[in-house]
């Protein structure tokens, strides 16, 4: 498929597990993609890759802290010239933290809500001039599982999921009639740097047993970053076109 061919595509979080995943997807589809990511040794692997899989032509990189806001309006600014023009951004940077609510910090209350609540919005904020100018513009946010139902020690980030997820509804609804689409996905059970192995740093005396409804129904436990990255490529893309203010739940039939 060559869905992508002539769009212009920012991506975060590009550096590893999901993001990364869906960069390669779409240069696979023949788009042309600025990663964006506050790591940038993970950016040098993507493009390593990128490089090796034969689509190192149509990838630039940028580092972006999204949750600085000087940051990201040089980042997109610099993307937006590089590509001249964006037709899609997806939101895929965030972090994951756990504590014990009674003992988290507010500091880090703070931290997980500035990176991943509002720094998807600054990231759509800088970027909403060049994809309203597109005409086909699209912007898909990530939204979890968690902002559907309960998931143990991670108040924070269940909260800056929800704010997503409300906040891409209501974008939605405000420039649908410019022809932008805003939509959701709602990864679960995805392994990548944040969930495998100690990502969500539980806290050491953490109650398993009330993870039990958050496995997958599908038998295969946790699905790899690919499987996100397809649906957001479709969300991306013209077979997308009719789908809009809306999230897609990827996990298994968790918690049915």
């Amino acid at each position: 498929m060559e869905r992508f061919t002539d769009r212009r595509v920012l991506i975060t979080g590009a550096g590893s597990g999901i993001g990364r995943a869906t960069v390669h997807r779409i240069l696979g589809e023949g788009g042309r993609v600025v990663a964006a990511d506050i790591n940038q040794d993970g950016l040098a692997e993507t493009a390593k890759q990128a490089a090796a899989n034969g689509n190192g032509d149509r990838l630039s990189t940028v580092a972006i802290n999204i949750g600085d806001e000087d940051s990201v309006k040089a980042g997109v600014a610099s993307a937006v010239e590089t590509l001249g023009g964006l037709d899609a951004l997806v939101n895929a940077a965030g972090i994951l933290r756990s504590a014990h609510t009674h003992e988290m910090p507010l500091a880090d209350f703070n931290t997980i809500i500035t990176v991943n609540l509002t720094g998807t919005f600054l990231m759509i904020r800088e970027s909403l001039p060049a994809l309203l100018e597109s005409g086909k513009g699209v912007i898909v946010n990530f939204t979890s599982t968690s902002a559907f139902f309960a998931h143990p020690y991670m108040t924070a980030y269940a909260a800056s999921k929800g704010g997503i997820m409300s906040m891409t509804h209501a974008l939605a609804a405000e420039y649908g009639k410019q022809g932008l689409r805003v939509v959701a996905v709602a990864p679960g059970s995805i392994s990548s740097d944040m969930t495998d192995g100690k990502g969500p740093g539980l806290p050491a005396d953490a109650d398993f047993t009330l993870f039990t409804k958050l496995m997958p129904i599908l038998g295969q436990g946790f699905a790899s970053p690919d499987t996100v990255a397809g649906v957001v490529a479709m969300l991306a893309s013209d077979d997308g076109a009719f789908i809009t203010g809306t999230e897609i739940r990827i996990d298994g039939g968790t918690h049915q």
